[in-house]
């Protein structure tokens, strides 16, 4: 996935492992799509940015995750993640995608 930012990955992984959940019927289907995505995104960022950064952007990527499930019973579930998934794809601009 050479030219694809990391951070774009990542907030795919989120949108993506919500709605195949979602569409599916299926959660631990989701979860596939969700950490497949993290995968690729956490090599991402440790090619660009190093292992720090990303294990620091990956534990964000697992709180977003945990974070969407609360931030839903307020503002609903689609809002809950597209907000979580620009949180992820805003950080990884910032410590890894754009340099």
């Amino acid at each position: 996935m050479a030219g694809v930012p990391a951070g774009v990955v990542a907030a795919g992984g989120l949108v993506g492992g919500y709605g195949v959940a979602r569409w599916t019927r299926r959660r631990p289907l989701g979860g596939v799509a969700l950490a497949a995505a993290g995968a690729v995104a956490a090599r991402g960022w440790r090619e660009k940015a190093g292992s720090g950064t990303a294990a620091a952007l990956s534990a964000a990527y697992v709180a977003a995750f945990a974070g969407s499930h609360p931030l839903a019973k307020k503002i609903g579930a689609w809002p809950s993640v597209f907000a979580v998934a620009g949180g992820v794809a805003l950080a990884s601009w910032a410590l890894a995608d754009r340099r």
